[in-house]
């Protein structure tokens, strides 16, 4: 078990702590990084099989804005019996900005994960995710025959439904994943999320850094979607990487790069 529940503020013209406090299993790091407050979750437990529970509460105060990733890829493992649950819940006040850039989730055979995440955004917040997938180690010869992943994502801004997204895959994954309309035999795949008033601006400039394998869309003027599939994690990382560093305006966490 473990929770988190983490604010920033603005104070001077820079964003700063406003509230901090973590139990069981969720630690924190923050490195320096003089444009937002950065914050490094970390999973003491070594990650996730049935019956653990994550909850990740974060908000952005006004004109504050707050990056929080992982210090390493996440890992749900087989479980015995239950599911692992992670429930993430964002908010960000006006002028505010969150940065949810957590590292790859890598899934093992027999693992069971249900994970939700809400962002709620009010007046002129912006917000940038990615939540990167792997269907296990390609390099160690893993195949998913037996496992389970339940995602969603909904976000709101003043009340009012932007985006909702839920994915279910069950089963026998590597077979799933194989389907044309599907994966087309990817085996590691992300989505990525941007909401601000500039997104329209920053379609173009997205799809010049994704492969076949991926696309992006501009589904309102101010919220930007992209889903990429890879072959692998190495593959997809390659992607992701210079994506996210046009998105964040060069502001991607430096644990995404060690």
């Amino acid at each position: 078990m473990g929770d988190l529940v983490l604010s920033a503020k603005a104070r001077g013209g820079v964003s700063a702590i406003d509230r901090l406090r973590t139990s069981g299993c969720l630690k924190t790091l923050f490195p320096r990084n003089a444009q937002a407050v950065e914050a490094i979750l970390i999973n003491t437990s070594g990650g996730l099989t049935g019956g653990d529970r994550l909850a990740q509460v974060a908000e952005a105060g006004a004109n504050a804005r707050l990056t929080l990733t992982t210090q390493a890829a996440e890992r749900a493992y087989r479980s015995a019996s239950g599911w692992a649950r992670v429930d993430t819940r964002l908010t960000v006040q006006a002028g505010g900005r969150i940065d949810w850039l957590p590292q790859e989730l890598i899934l093992f055979e027999g693992a069971r994960l249900q994970r939700s995440l809400r962002a709620d955004l009010h007046g002129d917040a912006r917000l940038l995710l990615v939540e990167p997938v792997i269907f296990g180690r390609a390099a160690m010869g893993e195949r998913l025959h037996d496992a389970a992943l339940r995602d969603r994502i909904e976000i709101r801004r003043d009340g009012v439904a932007l985006y909702s997204d839920a994915v279910r895959l069950e089963g026998d994954l590597d077979a799933q994943m194989a389907r044309p309309a599907v994966g087309g035999g990817a085996g590691a795949m992300a989505c990525i999320l941007y909401v601000g008033a500039d997104a329209e601006g920053r379609l173009a400039p997205l799809r010049s850094h994704l492969t076949a394998t991926g696309g992006a869309s501009l589904l309102r003027p101010d919220v930007l979607v992209a889903r990429v599939l890879a072959e692998d994690g190495f593959t997809l990382r390659k992607t992701l990487l210079p994506a996210l560093d046009l998105l964040s305006g060069d502001g991607l966490p430096v644990s995404w790069r060690l």
